[in-house]
């Protein structure tokens, strides 16, 4: 007999939490003891140093849940374990949650309800009274969320939560790298309507566990990542306009200033050969010339690569056809199917390579 399809896989990625395992597991058994959904538990142990990976396996050893442990070589961060489960995921649904049990799996089955029922493509939990320090933590995420949300146009409170619910055939077009899984409703917003994405209440706990893998200095890191993002969701398919725009700013600055000392030099008769205006000008001239060449070789790289994929520059969900090519005189017959989608390498939600 066939495999029944699975409904929802449910991935946790997992670094130096070997106390939180036990109680991870029966966590997730409990939320769904009354369920009807089919679903796996997909744990990524993140290159632990401690026994993380020893207690999973023991941990899953005693439950009836369906378990399966992805083990990396070693600690590569949360963004690459949280795509090494999505990748190994089988379900419709993908839910993702952190493994130090301040997200709380009881809140899962609501969310797939409520995900289904509104035809969203992803929803993000928004953590309600937050266990975090105020300074270290709550300060810094309430600035980078506003940020990101001014930034991207993806109106998400907590861009922070993990605890977030996929349909797996749109998260398995984006491609997770470096530390990109604080935008992922900003990535995802590159493959679906920014309309298909909402957010929902979650609760949140205080770390029973462990200590915290985030600190301040993170912040850093979100301001860096941020810039890519801006970059890649606004001239991703049109590099051309970005440098061009920067070179003619910057070269109308170096004009003027070469226009000053010109006037000096042929309508006053001052002397310009120790003036800085004149190397400036002449500096702003030729990076403008610079940028405005790197953007036509940008542009020339984007338009090669579009052309070797005629898709990338739009995603098709569905297609719809009356076709009566096989049918009676005067009746029809409709098909609604999805178009198998590939995405060119340049894109952020390019395809992952096999291997």
């Amino acid at each position: 007999m066939p495999k029944p399809t699975i409904d929802l896989s449910v991935v946790i990625p997992l670094y130096n939490e070997e106390e939180s395992v036990g109680p991870l597991l029966s966590a997730v058994r409990d939320a769904f003891v009354d369920q009807s959904l089919i679903y796996e538990l997909v744990l990524v142990d993140d290159g632990s140093t401690d026994q993380t990976y020893t207690a999973a396996i023991q941990a899953s050893e005693s439950t009836e849940m369906s378990v399966r442990i992805v083990s990396l070589q070693r600690n590569f961060g949360q963004t690459a374990a949280m795509q090494a489960g999505i990748d190994a995921a089988n379900g419709s649904l993908i839910a993702t949650l952190d493994g130090d049990l301040q997200n709380d799996p009881a809140d899962i089955p609501k969310m797939v309800e409520h995900l289904k029922s509104n035809g969203l493509d992803l929803l993000v939990g928004r953590r309600k009274k937050r266990q975090d320090g105020l300074f270290l933590r709550l300060i810094p995420s309430w600035i980078a969320n506003r940020l990101i949300a001014k930034v991207t146009g993806v109106r998400i409170h907590d861009y922070g939560c993990s605890l977030k619910i996929y349909r797996a055939s749109v998260i398995k077009q984006v491609n997770l790298m470096g530390e990109m899984h604080r935008f992922i409703p900003a990535w995802v917003a590159a493959v679906t309507h920014p309309s298909r994405i909402g957010e929902i209440d979650v609760n949140h706990k205080a770390r029973e566990f462990g200590t915290s893998k985030y600190g301040i200095s993170r912040t850093i890191r979100v301001v860096l990542d941020l810039l890519s993002v801006l970059f890649f969701m606004r001239y991703r398919a049109r590099p051309g306009h970005f440098f061009g725009s920067v070179g003619l700013v910057v070269g109308a600055i170096g004009s003027v200033m070469l226009g000053t000392v010109f006037v000096e030099k042929f309508v006053f008769g001052h002397d310009i050969g120790s003036r800085p205006m004149l190397l400036m000008g002449a500096v702003a001239m030729l990076s403008s010339l610079q940028l405005i060449c790197f953007g036509v070789m940008a542009e020339m790289i984007a338009r090669l690569s579009n052309q070797s994929n005629r898709q990338d520059s739009y995603f098709v969900r569905h297609q719809y056809s009356s076709d009566t090519s096989h049918s009676k005189p005067g009746s029809s017959v409709s098909t609604e199917y999805v178009i198998p989608i590939t995405i060119a390498s340049d894109h952020p939600a390019n395809d992952r390579k096999a291997g």
